[in-house]
């Protein structure tokens, strides 16, 4: 599972706009953004890079001016993190994943009316909730709110919920497949609308949707024990660690 992952992390990467290698890791860039959460690098599951492949990877980060930022799921190339480590990379999270297989998936009973966005409304209102369910972490954008219609035209989904006055009150998003396997992530909801199901709700209809796409597996990360629970609820179980190293030198 931690190769397929990460296999699926290089795959996801080489979509991006300016995707390119360097030694044996993939680097995602998108000239739309600076973000350093959209642009950062992945290995390829077994690599095992030299300390000049190392700093070509960071010259090619600087040259952009962007912050040098990998995430990688360590177990499929062990010999990654020494490589980094030597380099001055210090560690910015450690997260567990979940894994979601059609046998695992428990749909809520009840649930919250999951919707599909349609027009560009739509997709600036769920940019602009999530942003605000993230406290803030990024500001929404013409460009967010476009990334997310990306994501849907694309072969990817992304859900939520419809609050009382029309706006967003939750949702998520959920990448395209590749090697069998596809990412769920910025699963939101506003403050007022917590504790109506709606993060299940969004959760389930992504993973029902993709498997009825050939996915094998959906996976997530998860940012404390109340969402992890939610996720288990819906069907995901343990997977693996995924790493996340940026070098501020």
């Amino acid at each position: 599972m931690h190769t397929d992952v990460q296999s699926f992390a290089v795959a996801h990467l080489l979509r991006r706009p300016a995707a390119h290698r360097v030694g044996g890791f993939v680097v995602g860039f998108d000239p739309a953004t600076t973000s350093p959460y959209v642009n950062y690098a992945t290995p390829v599951p077994g690599a095992g890079p030299t300390d000049a492949d190392v700093a070509d990877l960071i010259a090619a980060f600087r040259t952009r001016g962007l912050l040098p930022r990998l995430e990688f799921a360590p177990d499929a190339a062990p010999a990654v993190e020494p490589a980094l480590r030597r380099a001055g990379f210090t560690t910015e999270a450690v997260h567990e994943y979940l894994v979601c297989t059609p046998a695992t998936l428990t749909v809520p009973g009840a649930r919250a009316r999951v919707q599909t966005p349609v027009t560009d409304e739509d997709y600036v209102a769920i940019d602009t909730a999530l942003s605000e369910a993230f406290g803030g972490e990024w500001a929404p954008s013409p460009e967010g709110a476009a990334r997310l219609r990306r994501t849907e035209e694309g072969g990817g989904a992304v859900r939520f919920v419809r609050a009382e006055d029309g706006s967003c009150a939750g949702g998520a998003l959920c990448s395209a497949p590749a090697e069998g396997t596809a990412e769920l992530a910025g699963v939101g909801t506003l403050p007022g609308h917590r504790g109506r199901g709606i993060a299940a709700a969004v959760t389930a209809a992504l993973a029902e949707t993709l498997f009825a796409r050939g996915a094998r597996t959906v996976w997530l990360e998860y940012s404390g024990a109340g969402s992890r629970r939610v996720y288990e609820r819906v069907g995901f179980r343990p997977g693996g660690t995924r790493m996340y190293l940026r070098h501020e030198g």
